[in-house]
């Protein structure tokens, strides 16, 4: 079964005034997650966002997930994405099949 993958925001920090607008978010906290149904993975950062005035400025109270989603994948870029899914894969494989394990020492078992 191919890995699903998904993003969990945790937190926005927001100015409280910025270029005319109330409670403009400028980072956003998230982690990226990782399944394949048994096995689970994920990564913990943050993502700094500019605010462009040009754009349509949505309220915040209006924000949804999908347009937070949107920041993130347009600040970090298509590569960054595959590169961190590589390092969720990479976690879940090790999961499935330790590289490393610890057996009881064998005089107590």
């Amino acid at each position: 079964m191919a890995n699903t993958y998904s993003w969990l925001i945790s937190q926005l920090e927001c100015y409280p005034q910025h270029e005319n607008e109330t409670d403009v978010v400028f980072t956003v906290h998230w982690r990226r997650q990782a399944t394949d149904g048994t096995h689970n993975a994920d990564i913990y950062a943050s993502q700094s966002i500019e605010f462009n005035p040009a754009d349509t400025f949505t309220p915040y109270a209006q924000l949804t997930q999908a347009e937070v989603e949107g920041w993130l994948e347009a600040a970090m870029g298509a590569d960054r994405i595959t590169e961190m899914d590589s390092v969720l894969d990479n976690q879940i494989a090790d999961q499935i099949n330790p590289p490393i394990i610890r057996p009881k020492l064998p005089w107590l078992q």
